[in-house]
């Protein structure tokens, strides 16, 4: 089994197409053709998970969080992040980072984090936009269905919980085949009308590629036709931040004290208690405080974030309650999310969880 068998498991997961635009998912370094010899997963890189996964036997690393995120000039060692690619390459170790594509994936971060809660009725809180394409095709009426199968196949096609979403007309294409063609139907210099049905359908703009594929593999003309139109509905399968409902309502204190004893936490920062009860509960993992403007409009009694600034605690006032677990505290969780993947797929590969806490925020 090779080193991208397991990376093409994790992005079946998150898409790299789903990370934000200053984000770098996906390998840092390394050769991913080489023959995995074990992997160890962890929440960030550093010089000691490189030396935990040499000790370990393990070619391949996979983390949350990136360690190069920006353009190098040169690389000579005078900084961790040098210090640690350096330290990889010299032993053929692949890095690998899942960060905001696994943050707004379905089943990624934030619903571990949801599911931790036991929270019921989760959906996206702010769903990505500029996400969605509309294709659309023509094709003679015998070999409509075809067609349709594989759009659909390919991953067009869904909308919410519903799959195989298609409109279609019938109507009358022309065309006349110039010297050199070889029409399907019709004959070279002929104008030709042939009975077809127009095909509409939606796909993500991630599953662009393989729709054209698949069209292109099926579709009976020498040239199909297709057209595709950005459209601006939401994903609400993929985005930001997520929202759901507690079994029961639980008194604030109630719920600060089960997020600290849940996530394991020294201590937890919070807002004003305005002895509330918490029903609705918004989270996001990591720096999330710039979904707080959503949480409050959606009517959510509590955002559970692991990052906020000074005046967030002020701006939230009493519309909500506003929780802090810490940047690594509300994503430690990742390391049981990559485990659950691979070992589901790959059951016998050697799969270890890094040991060493690499938060670089410490507590008195």
């Amino acid at each position: 089994m090779r080193v991208k068998d397991i990376l093409q498991s994790i992005e079946q997961l998150a898409p790299i197409s789903l990370q934000e635009d200053y984000d770098n998912s996906g390998v840092q370094v390394g050769d991913i053709n080489r023959e995995a010899t074990g992997v160890l997963l962890a929440i960030d890189i550093t010089e000691y998970v490189i030396e935990e996964a040499i000790s370990l036997g393990c070619n391949l690393i996979i983390s949350h969080h990136p360690l190069a995120f920006r353009p190098f000039k040169s690389i000579t060692g005078k900084n961790y992040v040098e210090r640690c690619l350096l330290k990889a390459i010299k032993n053929d170790i692949v890095i690998y980072a899942a960060h905001t594509n696994l943050d707004n994936a379905l089943q990624g971060v934030n619903y571990k984090l949801a599911s931790m809660l036991e929270l019921e009725n989760v959906k996206i809180l702010q769903p990505k936009e500029k996400a969605l394409l509309k294709f659309v095709t023509t094709v003679p009426i015998q070999h409509a269905e075809s067609v349709r199968n594989a759009l659909f196949n390919a991953g067009a096609g869904h909308i919410g919980n519903y799959d195989s979403c298609s409109y279609n007309l019938t109507g009358e294409g022309t065309f006349r085949a110039g010297i050199g063609a070889n029409p399907h139907v019709g004959n070279i210099d002929e104008m030709h009308f042939e009975p077809e049905v127009r095909i509409e359908t939606v796909l993500p703009v991630m599953k662009k590629e393989e729709v054209l594929r698949a069209l292109l593999a099926v579709h009976p003309y020498e040239e199909p036709v297709y057209d595709l139109y950005p459209i601006e509905n939401e994903w609400s399968r993929h985005g930001s931040g997520v929202v759901g409902v507690l079994p029961e309502p639980m008194p604030e204190q109630e719920f600060l004290y089960l997020l600290k004893d849940l996530f394991n936490l020294p201590t937890i920062r919070h807002s004003k208690l305005e002895g509330k009860e918490i029903r609705d509960v918004a989270i996001c993992g990591g720096a999330g405080a710039f979904l707080i403007p959503k949480a409050i409009s959606y009517g959510a009694d509590a955002f559970v974030t692991g990052e906020a600034k000074y005046n967030d605690f002020y701006d939230v006032e009493d519309r909500i309650l506003l929780a802090v677990l810490g940047h690594y505290e509300s994503e430690i969780c990742t390391k049981d999310i990559f485990f659950d993947v691979i070992s589901g797929k790959f059951p016998n590969f050697a799969i270890h969880k890094s040991a060493f806490d690499s938060n670089p925020v410490k507590y008195l």
